[in-house]
C-alpha cells in the first residue's frame, strides 16, 4: 500500500520516533470515517463486489449456510461481508437485520497494540489502520488483540490480511469503493465529525417518525472510537447485529504482555547483567591452574 501522501502517527513494533510525526500536511490528515445505516441496507452485496475487485482479491469460495449471507464469516480474501439476520420483534412482526462487517478501524487499535513486528501495522494520522503484508511476520497476535475478529491468516503465505479503508484510494481524496457502489445511501465516507452528525440525526428521526425509540449510534469507547461507524434500530442491544460487541476493549493479556510483563522481562535482563557483573567484582575470573598431576583445573 503506497505511503506517499498518507502521514503515519503509530507503528507496530516500534520502540523509536514516527517519521514525520507533528508535521501536518493538508485535508488527508483530517480523521476520516465511514458510516453505515443498517436501517437502509436492503443486503444487495454490491460493497462486497466492489471490494474483491477494487483489491484485486483471489475469488472466495461462498458457502450456502441456510441464510443469504455469502459465507459464514469474512476470510484474508474476503474483508467486506453483509450478515444477515432474521429477527422477531416484540410485536411479533419480523425484521431483516443486516449488517456491513469490515474492520472498524479503531483509534486505540488492539492489532497495532499486539503486533511484535516492526512496522507491519501502521496507523494513519487520519485514522486508517493498515497492514503491511511484506513486514508481516505471521505471528498471528494482531488476531489475539482484534476484538472484533477481523485479522485473517492466510495459510499459504502466512500473512495476516483486513481491510484497508481503501487508503490508496482515500490517498487521493476518493471514496472507500464500497461507498462508492452502494445504491441506497447506506454507505456515507467524510470526517469523522460529519458522519458523527450524520448519523446521530438519523437516529433521531428513527426515534420520532419510524418507531424505534432506541435507535443510536454506535461508536463504542472502549477502543476509543472507531473510523466505522452504525446506525441501530436498537442500540442496547448491539448483539443483535450478528454479534457486534457491546463494549469491545483490547484484551487484558494483550495490554498484560506488551506492558508490564514486557517491563518486568526487561528489568529481568538488566537484573541478570548486575548480577554477573557483582560477581564479577566479588569472585573474580575463573583461572586455569595445573594440579599436581599435571592436569589443567579451573578456579
Amino acid at each position: 500500500m503506497s505511503q506517499a501522501t498518507l502521514r503515519i502517527q503509530k507503528i507496530s513494533g516500534h520502540a523509536g520516533a514516527v517519521p514525520g510525526d507533528g508535521m501536518y500536511r493538508d485535508i488527508k490528515e483530517k480523521q476520516v470515517c465511514k458510516l453505515v445505516d443498517t436501517t437502509t441496507c436492503i443486503g444487495c452485496k454490491a460493497c462486497e463486489i466492489a471490494c474483491q475487485e477494487w483489491n484485486d482479491l483471489p475469488f472466495a469460495a461462498t458457502m450456502f449456510d441456510n441464510t443469504y449471507q455469502t459465507m459464514p464469516d469474512t476470510s484474508w480474501n474476503f474483508w467486506n461481508l453483509i450478515r444477515f439476520k432474521e429477527h422477531v420483534r416484540t410485536d411479533g412482526t419480523m425484521m431483516w437485520l443486516m449488517r456491513k462487517d469490515q474492520c472498524m478501524h479503531c483509534a486505540d487499535p488492539g492489532c497495532l497494540e499486539a503486533c511484535p513486528a516492526d512496522g507491519a501495522i501502521v496507523q494513519y494520522a487520519n485514522g486508517i489502520v493498515d497492514f503491511q503484508s511484506d513486514k508481516c511476520i505471521g505471528c498471528g497476535y494482531c488476531i489475539t488483540g482484534c476484538p472484533f475478529n477481523i485479522p485473517k491468516f492466510n495459510p499459504s503465505t502466512r500473512k495476516v490480511h483486513k481491510c484497508t479503508l481503501c487508503a490508496d484510494r482515500v490517498s487521493e481524496n476518493l471514496e472507500p469503493a464500497c461507498i462508492k457502489s452502494c445504491p441506497t445511501g447506506c454507505l456515507h465516507f467524510g470526517t469523522k465529525d460529519d458522519m458523527k452528525d450524520l448519523a446521530n440525526r438519523r437516529a433521531k428521526q428513527l426515534k420520532e417518525h419510524y418507531n424505534f425509540p432506541n435507535a443510536g449510534v454506535y461508536d463504542p469507547d472502549g477502543v476509543g472510537g472507531t473510523g466505522v461507524i452504525y446506525v441501530l434500530h436498537d442500540i442496547t442491544d448491539p448483539e443483535l447485529y450478528n454479534g457486534l460487541p457491546k463494549d469491545p476493549h483490547i484484551p487484558w493479556a494483550v495490554k498484560l504482555w506488551k506492558h508490564p510483563l514486557k517491563w518486568l522481562g526487561n528489568l529481568a535482563m538488566v537484573g541478570g547483567a548486575v548480577g554477573l557483573f557483582v560477581h564479577y567484582l566479588k569472585v573474580g575470573p575463573k583461572i586455569a591452574h595445573k594440579n599436581g598431576n599435571g592436569a589443567e583445573g579451573r578456579q
